[in-house]
């Protein structure tokens, strides 16, 4: 585990499976992507601060028909101190047809269990790939019933009730972190990046 001084830009990419947020850390010993759970909550912009980096790793991914090869850290932790905007060239840099980490853990072989090659074949785990024949009707979504609180207190488990201040667990699964997140917009709270924490929005 190391902690380094470095500048994180936040890029957001709109997937299937909703907005995710990816990371290129710039420190004194090399650039490394970010693909931490908890970059989703962030708006996307360039962090200044101190960053702890408790793993450094080459990863690999498919899309598009290439294979991409990445040095990436995973961070134990940071504190930040300073905000900026993205510039357009920051942006680009930012490569808009990353794999959603959700899809690239489902890209990953379990050797546990084979499933047949058919299957796979069927469903493409790329984004940028839609499966869907032309001309073909796609089924309506079922209409949104309103969210109760029962809803919310299964949504948010030991969290609930919310306070005025909420701090979401990154370790959850990243499917249920993106629905907090975006159930904690809903109900009129601000993420905090400095704090790492949600508070309710003041009228």
């Amino acid at each position: 585990m190391i902690t380094l001084p470095g500048q994180l830009a936040i890029k957001t990419i709109h997937g299937r499976n909703g907005d995710f947020n990816v990371g290129r850390l710039a420190t004194s010993i090399g650039e490394f992507v970010i693909k931490n759970a908890e970059l989703d909550q962030y708006r996307e912009g360039k962090y200044e601060g101190d960053f702890v980096i408790t793993e450094i790793r080459p990863s690999t991914y498919n899309t598009s028909g290439r294979m991409v090869i990445e040095i990436r850290a995973h961070l134990g932790g940071m504190t930040l101190s300073n905000i900026d905007h993205l510039s357009r060239d920051e942006a680009n840099r930012l490569s808009p047809q990353e794999v959603d980490p959700i899809d690239e853990e489902a890209q990953t072989p379990v050797p546990s269990t084979s499933a047949p090659a058919e299957a796979k074949a069927a469903t493409s785990s790329d984004p940028l790939v839609d499966t869907t024949p032309f001309g073909a009707d796609v089924p309506a979504k079922p209409a949104s019933k309103p969210v109760t609180q029962d809803d919310d207190a299964t949504l948010f488990g030991a969290l609930w009730p919310l306070g005025e201040i909420v701090k979401l667990d990154a370790t959850v699964d990243r499917r249920l972190l993106r629905q907090q997140r975006d159930r904690l917009g809903a109900l009129g709270y601000e993420f905090a990046p400095l704090s790492q924490d949600w508070h309710i929005a003041s009228a």
